[in-house]
């Protein structure tokens, strides 16, 4: 089996968490949950630009879980297997860059070398074109904002050297486009 990791990328609310659960349904895979969700229900809104390290290294944590799970479930993976297997990750630390410069106007350089040294085979960059839902953890409802902040990670994926594809439209034709871009992934490891 061949691991191909697909981050799943884009400002709140748009998505992102509901398409990694829908993708791991689908192929029948694991996904990896957004670990500043964990973190900001556990220590509370009120967080530091410290904080954003400690979120860095706890979604690192949560992806190296997965990998390891699905050695150990399907066997060790190997470069060059026929079969192709998806994981979904709910942000990486693209997210915490784009996060640290919008609120503190700087990053952590051990992000930064940490985003330089991580390889991912593509990423599916959830647009704004979805309502915003609010929850406790949410902090930019207005649409300008949003909009802004997309561009931060489009900015991002523009200047990285791996395949993206921009997810848009209502649920359905979300999880539709990922699936045609997942499947696009596989399908090509697998010729």
């Amino acid at each position: 089996m061949l691991l191909k990791k697909i981050v799943i990328i884009g400002p709140e609310s748009t998505g992102k968490s509901t398409l990694c659960e829908q993708l791991a349904a689908h192929y029948n895979t694991q996904w990896v949950p957004e670990y500043a969700r964990e973190f900001l229900n556990t220590y509370g809104t009120n967080y530091t630009f410290e904080n954003l390290g400690e979120i860095a290294k706890g979604q690192l944590e949560g992806e190296q879980l997965a990998i390891n799970n699905m050695k150990q479930e399907v066997g060790n993976i190997q470069k060059g297997a026929a079969k192709a297997t998806p994981l979904f990750i709910d942000t990486d630390l693209y997210v915490m860059k784009v996060w640290s410069e919008i609120v503190f106007n700087k990053c952590d350089n051990k992000i930064l070398t940490q985003i330089t040294q991580r390889s991912y085979d593509l990423y599916l960059l959830c647009n704004t074109d979805l309502p915003w839902v609010k929850d406790s953890l949410r902090e930019y409802p207005d649409l300008k904002t949003r909009e802004k902040i997309y561009h931060h990670y489009k900015d991002a994926m523009l200047n990285q050297n791996t395949e993206w594809v921009d997810i848009s439209g209502n649920y359905e034709q979300r999880f539709l486009k990922a699936i045609s871009a997942v499947d696009k992934l596989l399908i090509s490891v697998s010729k």
